[in-house]
């Protein structure tokens, strides 16, 4: 296992002040093309990673909002002081049609998101990525995104042509237990339908932040999917020239790993 040399981490406070995203621009895009070195991949290189990322993670975060309550059932039900709050849970979802890229989701009918979106809530699943190593790195310099719509239960005649049992098992093997049918919980088989998607693909200067159009969400190709790499997902490492390019500072991608 190899250490940061002792000429980087002179270099150090330099890195922070002069090659990091000024303040502005750590969660927004500068008015006008970088300075920095850096490209900023367009709306449509930015969908790609993002349907990528929706193929490779399987656990996000489903955002929906408390019914009004004005007679609470103190046994079951949320209070009504949480009438019109947001609530964010985790769940499980998996890009079993990605033809459509709509997530696939296993509702389990007395879960709160789900009983939330039959009492007329809207919905939205938030998810990033997640580099494979174990190693420190800067998460808001990870891309993230938000999926806005809503859900949409699937036919029976769509579950078994499509296979989703199975390629959702393959994503939660655990789910196994609680498919359609099962003695525990009633679920049923959803897919949320995209309407719009909110990108932030890390710093500002050196990736997009926006919204990304529905028709450049859908029109990514499998071959596309297949094409690009994601941050750190092949090296295992953050490697010597990638800390050095992410710093500013340069550097090539054939350098051996090491830990920050």
């Amino acid at each position: 296992m190899m250490h940061i040399p002792t000429f980087l981490v002179s270099l150090l406070p330099l890195a922070s002040a002069a090659h990091l995203p000024q303040a502005q621009h750590i969660f927004t895009n500068p008015a006008s093309p970088p300075t920095t070195g850096f490209k900023i991949p367009t709306v449509h290189e930015s969908a790609v990673q993002a349907r990528r990322i929706l193929r490779l993670e399987r656990i996000g975060t489903l955002s929906t909002i408390f019914p009004n309550n004005d007679h609470p059932n103190p046994h079951h039900g949320p209070p009504s002081s949480v009438s019109g709050t947001p609530i964010g849970l985790m769940d499980y979802f998996a890009d079993c049609e990605p033809q459509r890229g709509d997530p696939t989701i296993l509702a389990i009918n007395i879960a709160t998101s789900f009983r939330n979106v039959a009492a007329g809530s809207n919905i939205t699943l938030s998810l990033r990525w997640h580099p494979p190593n174990k190693q420190h790195y800067s998460a808001a310099a990870i891309p993230r995104f938000s999926l806005v719509g809503y859900l949409e239960n699937i036919k029976d005649e769509d579950v078994v042509k499509g296979l989703l049992p199975a390629c959702f098992v393959k994503y939660h093997p655990d789910a196994a237990a609680w498919l359609p049918g099962n003695p525990i919980h009633t679920s049923h088989w959803t897919r949320l339908v995209v309407q719009e998607v909110y990108w932030i693909g890390g710093f500002g200067d050196r990736a997009y932040i926006g919204w990304i159009p529905l028709e450049e969400w859908q029109s990514v190709t499998e071959d596309e999917i297949q094409s690009i790499r994601l941050p750190d997902e092949q090296s295992g490492g953050w490697g010597f020239g990638m800390v050095k390019e992410w710093m500013g500072l340069g550097g090539s991608d054939n350098q051996e790993s090491w830990e920050l």
